[in-house]
């Protein structure tokens, strides 16, 4: 206090006397005009004696002490309050000083200590130096010490200490209309069903007898009344971990995550608070018509991360790439020309897919399922039907391989016919050259005489007839 003040509060508290011993004695409430009273001057003359004794004091060199009383200051400095430290409610980072029989003691430096037990750490316990996230549960004004909880750790429940936030261990006890009974240290508790997991849940009786960590949402000890969930603490977890999964991510990694879900056209995978696209095209390299049939809700996969897109926040991963294709061996199983047995899986107006072996289909165009015309593929192929097939060309690096249903043109053998074997006969020698020209006429000899045409006289007969 500064000296102005305490001499204001010193003249306050005169007048006040004064005034009190005037109505006593019926004087004059203000003394007469240069006389002061005897306090006054007292007053006057003690001031001035202290004033010279504390020439050159500088009280703010100096802490003051402070009576502990019941702790309500201290808890105000650190910023709790009398139930547990609600104004330092968060996570913090701590280093641990030592471990001294069942507590681990912490500071969190600007000279505040904390204890946090030692079985909230199962798994295994830090070691003094190490820096740990911790949560303030509440200030014990005792030991002037914070109780602290290990960040999610699930703490000891009472009705004292049971707040709105704080995370507790419950075990279901019995299912009713719309949730579970659970039982927390002794007390009765209600989960409702929508908020026992992320994903929907149909039959809660499937997690009867089950401890859950789960996080108080409404408390009344009067009536006795608590509500908790763990859909609001699973959710709260996820997102803390979101933004450290998204910094690490990368294309090409492999990555443990859950289905949370399945659709027709693929699942969503949680990989560490990032949920990612599974395409049913990227589960097997088999060819499925639904997700279903390879994945379900809750099944732990290894996925790999085909594509990242940072900026909508979406993932791409794959199943099917963590096995080996039946494509890289392909050149070794099979060969042109080769006949080969397969099943129809699809139809095409193009053309009809065989299945070779899974994972390998072939495709058989319309052209090459008949060597008549073919108007209509379903015409000649069923799906499902077992059919033999020829391969005519293969491709390993387009993953293609042509078929064909047409039957090998039949080709006749070519028949050669008997060469007869010419008789051995000498020819005979040719005729030697005429060397008399041949003479024209009516035959050898008159016509008196007969010729060759002596009987034929047209003139004559002309006059006879």
């Amino acid at each position: 206090m500064s000296d102005t003040n305490f001499r204001k509060m010193n003249s306050k508290l005169d007048d006040a006397l004064d005034a009190a011993l005037d109505a006593a004695t019926k004087r004059a409430p203000t003394p007469q005009e240069g006389e002061l009273s005897l306090k006054r001057q007292w007053d006057a003359d003690l001031e001035a004696e202290l004033e010279a004794a504390l020439e050159g004091f500088d009280a703010s060199s100096f802490d003051v002490a402070r009576p502990r009383g019941d702790g309500t200051s201290q808890r105000k400095q650190l910023g709790g309050s009398a139930r547990g430290g609600e104004g330092r409610s968060g996570p913090q980072m701590g280093k641990v000083i030592a471990i001294r029989g069942k507590s681990i003691f912490i500071d969190l430096g600007a000279k505040s200590e904390g204890v946090i037990p030692v079985e909230q750490y199962q798994d295994a316990l830090p070691k003094p130096g190490d820096m740990i996230e911790v949560v303030v549960d509440r200030f014990d004004a005792e030991e002037g010490l914070l109780i602290l909880n290990r960040k999610g750790a699930a703490v000891e429940a009472n009705w004292e200490n049971l707040r709105k936030g704080l995370i507790v261990e419950a075990r279901v006890t019995k299912t009713n209309k719309g949730g579970v009974d659970v039982d927390v240290d002794g007390i009765r508790g209600f989960l409702p069903i929508g908020q026992i997991s992320i994903n929907r849940v149909e039959d809660a009786s499937v997690f009867l007898n089950q401890k859950l960590r789960v996080i108080v949402t409404e408390v009344n000890a009067r009536e006795k009344n608590l509500v908790v969930s763990c859909r609001e603490l699973l959710e709260r977890e996820r997102e803390e971990m979101r933004e450290k999964t998204w910094a690490t991510l990368e294309e090409g990694q492999v990555r443990h995550g859950v289905i949370r879900s399945v659709k027709d056209f693929g699942a969503f995978v949680d990989i560490g608070g990032v949920d990612g696209l599974l395409h049913v095209g990227e589960m097997s390299w088999v060819r499925l018509s639904n997700a279903a049939e390879f994945v379900k809700v809750g099944q732990e996969v290894d996925v790999k991360i085909l594509k990242i897109d940072k900026e909508k926040k979406k993932l791409s991963l794959g199943l099917k790439q963590l096995t080996p294709s039946p494509w890289d061996r392909v050149d070794d199983t099979y060969s042109r020309g080769m006949v080969v047995k397969g099943r129809v899986t699809r139809l095409m107006d193009f053309g009809a897919f065989v299945e070779l072996e899974p994972g390998v289909e072939g495709l058989v165009h319309i052209t090459e399922l008949s060597p008549n015309r073919v108007r209509r593929v379903a015409d000649v192929v069923q799906p499902e039907q077992e059919v033999e097939v020829r391969i005519l060309k293969i491709e390993p690096e387009a993953k293609r391989i042509s078929l064909s249903l047409r039957p090998l043109p039949t080709v006749e053998p070519k028949v050669e016919e008997p060469v007869e074997e010419a008789e051995d006969e000498t020819p005979a020698p040719p005729k030697p050259p005429r060397k008399v020209p041949l003479k024209g006429g009516m035959g050898g000899g008159s016509s008196s005489e007969g010729g060759l045409f002596s009987s034929f006289r047209p003139s004559e007969d002309r006059e006879n007839a």
